[in-house]
């Protein structure tokens, strides 16, 4: 265990989340650690030269020169993505280096994202939209979300919030996740092994939310047949991964109406080409991996990052790991 007088140093690397300035990060990491030292790499030179010396590291990725130059006092890698597939995880584990991810960060904007989504064409704003370019007043019809079924697939912290949220709407919800024990803030859960409860929770649905990690489970889960199960009024709303969807299939399934209609987040290929089939239809809504925007990012992974710094302070980090640590 460290005493309290004991300083540590975090190094911040370059590399910033949605073109939020990496110096709101250094400054809410500053507010959190006043009694450690908090070191911002403005270039590659300073990054391998800052990490020498460094106990904690934050940022998006470990380029090599990184990864190479790595101090022996080196104890974390606060990575500010919630998914950690792109990191070298073995070389970090070489090294002795714990990996923490930004689970958490995103839930509370995610959840706003789908829920503005599935509102959207709910009341159909699209087809306003349309007409108000044309300069039209004519009335059309809408639904409803109350009574509906939504089903969400993956109840990390997004899908939880987004179920969480779902609730002051009157909906019927499903949450799809690997472990249905675990359960959530939902009206019933299934696993994904369970192929016909899947199937049936689609065949129900009037949006398919997916917030869920791309794996080898969830790579190309809405194909054809999910799409020809799904109600003719079914809307896909996807904020995990791209291939998590089979974009042939969704877009047959767009042209043939067998739903009706796509809120992507993600696509595959990302970016989404120019002259893509997606940008033709009145009924996708296409926003550039944006909905992990938010103006409390670096906050909330500040906090993180914080709460881990303590924790090496007094002990608990050899006793019982640390907070959003990787397995």
């Amino acid at each position: 265990m460290m005493t309290d007088n004991d300083s540590l140093t975090v190094a911040v690397l370059r590399e910033t989340v949605h073109g939020i300035p990496i110096e709101e990060y250094v400054e809410a990491l500053e507010t959190r650690l006043p009694d450690h030292e908090v070191v911002l790499a403005r270039t590659p030179a300073e990054e391998r030269e800052v990490v020498r010396d460094a106990d904690v590291v934050a940022g998006m990725n470990v380029s090599d020169g990184v990864l190479e130059n790595l101090g022996d006092d080196v104890e974390l890698f606060a990575c500010a993505f919630a998914g950690t597939g792109h990191l070298p995880m073995d070389g970090l584990r070489e090294r002795g280096v714990a990996v923490t991810n930004a689970s958490g960060v995103h839930g509370p904007n995610m959840g706003e994202h789908a829920l503005a989504a599935i509102l959207s064409f709910a009341r159909r704003f699209h087809v306003a939209r349309r007409q108000a370019a044309e300069d039209v007043w004519r009335s059309y019809p809408t639904k409803e979300l109350a009574g509906s079924t939504v089903t969400v697939v993956g109840l990390g912290s997004i899908g939880t919030a987004v179920a969480q949220r779902l609730d002051a709407f009157g909906v019927e919800t499903v949450g799809v996740r690997h472990s249905p024990e675990k359960g959530g803030p939902v009206d019933r859960v299934v696993g994904y092994d369970d192929e016909a409860a899947v199937d049936e929770a689609f065949a129900e649905s009037s949006y398919v939310v997916l917030a869920c990690p791309l794996t080898d489970t969830t790579a190309g889960l809405l194909d054809h047949e999910a799409f020809v199960t799904m109600p003719s009024d079914a809307v896909v709303v996807n904020m995990a991964r791209g291939p998590v969807v089979d974009t042939d299939d969704l877009v047959g399934a767009l042209q043939s109406h067998e739903i009706r209609g796509a809120a992507l987040d993600v696509t595959d290929p990302e970016p989404l080409p120019s002259g893509h089939p997606l940008w033709d239809f009145d009924n996708v809504l296409v926003t550039p991996h944006n909905a992990g925007h938010t103006p409390a990012y670096y906050e909330r992974l500040a906090d993180i990052v914080a709460e881990n710094v303590e924790r090496i302070v007094d002990g608990r980090a050899a006793e019982e790991g640390f907070r959003n640590e990787v397995a």
